[in-house]
């Protein structure tokens, strides 16, 4: 029978904020308070609505709990806990959650044993422990993946918290480190102490949140950058209770932003020598033309003229002179990368081989020339006079490198360039090249002369020793023929060019040259159309046409020419045109003409670049084509060849 309970007892339970509960030793339920009240009204068996309940039934189950101390507590008169559900409990409802339990014996008026129960519900706390404990874990891992810890520290007592990930930053052992302020100015960079300290301490006084980028001294030397970011909280007072911050290891935003640096400088430079190179080759193209006209007419002039003329001397220094200019046009075009070029497949070693006695002429005997030839070297598609350019170019510049006695060293090598090297160096690209080095032991060069090597006209030698086009127009060579170019030098310690170019690995069947056709450079009357905008150079070529036994037809337009063949009617055997005119190219004039005169033979002629024939400045297997300025003798040879050649 259940045992009534005073008042006093019952109120009591009735303030408890939490599960209570009276039983009897044999787990009967006698009292509860509300809460658990709710409990067992929930969990009653539909069966039993008159019979007391049992502890366990209370809490949803068929049995005691597994470990219950129901028996200890009766026996040992001890209060003993559990938690809910236990280990190995079977049957538990979900719903219930998790619930610590405390037992506790109490001796009744009449001197017996009953149990008071009274138990919290720790679910939520245990859902927001385990929630805690994977946000600690993913906040290390975001940190350790950014390279970002945080901190705390007191300025009351100079206590310093630091998450792991900062102590990996400084690469500092937890155990071996003082926590505190004046410990982590230690272990910065001591360059960077006062900076730092300057930063907190005003933002103590200002309030105002900081960000500053110091470094780090490692203790093999290494350098390290951080960024540490800092607020203080205040109390009422104004006073500061805790500063929180952020330290970033941003060591590789650093290299890369170097890395950038460097890169953007270097396309800067090549963009510089663009605009350059656009400039020198316009200013080349007309140079050009009117040196045409000068040579030309000096040509004609000293062929009517004695050779004991008064005269003919000062017209041969004008001729020297003039032909000096045209030299130096050339070179102003190769620089352009508009020179226009005949390539073929060629091996390296093989050109260098027949120009060695050449070039050990050119340097001297003071100086030694060392030629070592790479092993299994590839072929490259180059023009050959281009290589004679470079390798003259390159060991004249070593020559006057070199005081007294000294060394030349040219070096051919087979290497692969992969794309990491690529994003090193701007305008690299992957794949197989062929190399030709010019090293010397002379007197090497510092960067500020190193960025202006390549540019036309700059030149470290005394005036009139050099024109500075020597390595402006190897520069030209190169990137003409899609190359690559690499200087290293420092001063006293020489000079190695290494240029690249890339493999070639086509049928060397495509590309042969030029046949000698041998006929006299005499005209036979044939007819052929001369077209030209610029009126001087016209009116010479049609002079020496004359001379040399050909019928001229004149323009000095395209459409002009189309209309001077329509009035002509009958068979033209040759176009003589330039390449670049207005509104019409030479090869659009030439695909019009074919069309009424199928058999109609076309050559060539510029003082700038081939573009509008060819590729990029380089002719096309069987066009005709020649570079102004040209002699007589040269124009005659030409023609000749483009007649005799097939269709």
């Amino acid at each position: 029978m259940t045992e009534k309970y005073d008042t006093f007892n019952q109120d009591l339970m009735e303030r408890l904020p939490f599960f209570a509960a009276w039983y009897a030793p044999d787990y009967r339920l006698i009292s509860t308070n509300t809460i658990a009240g709710k409990m067992a009204a929930g969990n009653r068996p539909k069966s039993s609505c008159a019979t007391p309940l049992h502890c366990y039934e209370i809490w949803g189950l068929k049995q005691p709990c597994t470990g219950c101390p129901m028996e200890e507590v009766r026996h040992t008169e001890k209060p003993a806990d559990i938690t809910l559900p236990a280990t190995g409990q079977c049957g538990w409802p979900a719903e219930n959650g998790f619930w610590k339990l405390r037992l506790i014996p109490v001796r009744t008026r009449k001197d017996r044993i009953t149990i008071l129960e009274i138990a919290c519900d720790f679910t939520a706390l245990k859902e927001a422990r385990a929630d805690l404990k994977v946000f600690r874990s993913r906040l290390r891992d975001a940190e350790q993946l950014a390279h970002i810890g945080h901190w705390e520290l007191y300025p009351r007592t100079g206590e310093l918290f630091w998450s792991e990930e900062i102590y990996r930053i400084f690469e500092v052992d937890p155990a071996c480190f003082d926590a505190s302020y004046e410990a982590f100015l230690n272990a910065a960079h001591p360059g960077d102490r006062e900076k730092i300290d300057q930063a907190y301490t005003r933002s103590l006084k200002t309030g105002k949140p900081y960000s500053i980028d110091h470094r780090l001294r490692m203790k093999d030397g290494r350098i390290k950058y951080v960024q540490e970011r800092c607020k203080t909280e205040y109390d009422a007072q104004g006073n500061p209770v805790k500063s929180i911050g952020t330290v970033q290891d941003i060591t590789e935003n650093k290299r890369i932003e170097a890395e950038n640096k460097a890169l953007q400088e270097k396309i800067l430079h090549v963009q510089k020598m663009e605009s350059v190179g656009r400039l020198a080759g316009g200013v080349a193209h007309d140079f050009n033309n009117m040196l045409f006209v000068i040579l030309g007419n000096l040509e004609l002039i000293m062929d009517r003229i004695n050779e004991n003329d008064v005269n003919y001397h000062a017209l041969n220094e004008i001729q020297k002179a003039a032909r000096r200019s045209a030299d130096l046009t050339r070179q102003l075009l190769a620089f352009a990368r508009q020179q226009t070029i005949s390539p073929r497949p060629l091996n390296l070693n093989v050109i260098i081989d027949d120009m060695i006695k050449m070039l050990i002429r050119l340097i001297g005997e003071d100086i030694e020339l060392k030629w070592i030839p790479g092993k299994n070297l590839g072929r490259v598609m180059l023009d050959p006079s281009q290589v004679d350019q470079i390798l003259v170019n390159l060991c004249v510049n070593s020559r006057d490198a070199i005081t007294g006695n000294g060394r030349i060293t040219i070096e051919t090598h087979m290497v692969c360039i992969g794309e990491s090297e690529c994003r090193q160096r701007p305008g690299f690209k992957p794949g197989e090249f062929v190399t030709l080095e010019v090293s010397d032991n002379g007197c090497g060069m510092d960067k500020a002369v190193q960025d202006c090597l390549f540019e036309p006209f700059f030149t470290t030698k005394k005036p009139n020793q050099g024109t500075g086009l020597g390595l402006a127009t190897t520069y030209g060579i190169v990137k003409q023929n899609k190359g690559f170019i690499n200087v290293y030098s420092e001063p006293g310690n020489g000079t190695t060019f290494r240029i690249y170019f890339s493999a070639y690995t086509g049928d060397d069947n495509n590309y042969q040259l030029p046949r000698n056709t041998g006929h006299a450079v005499q005209g036979g009357g044939e007819t052929i159309l001369l077209v030209e905008d610029e009126v001087m150079i016209l009116n010479f070529c049609a002079k020496t046409l004359n001379q040399l036994g050909y019928r001229v037809l004149k323009a000095n337009s395209p459409h002009q020419a189309l209309s001077v063949a329509d009035r002509h009617g009958s068979k033209i055997d040759l176009l003589l045109t330039d390449v670049i005119m207005t509104k019409m190219s030479g090869k659009e004039l030439s695909g019009t003409l074919q069309l009424k005169f199928p058999s109609l033979k076309t050559l060539y002629m510029s003082g700038y670049t081939a573009n509008v024939i060819a590729h990029h400045g380089i002719l096309d297997q069987g066009v005709m084509f020649l570079q102004k300025p040209f002699s007589r003798e040269a124009l005659a040879q030409k023609i000749r060849e483009t007649l005799s050649s097939p269709n």
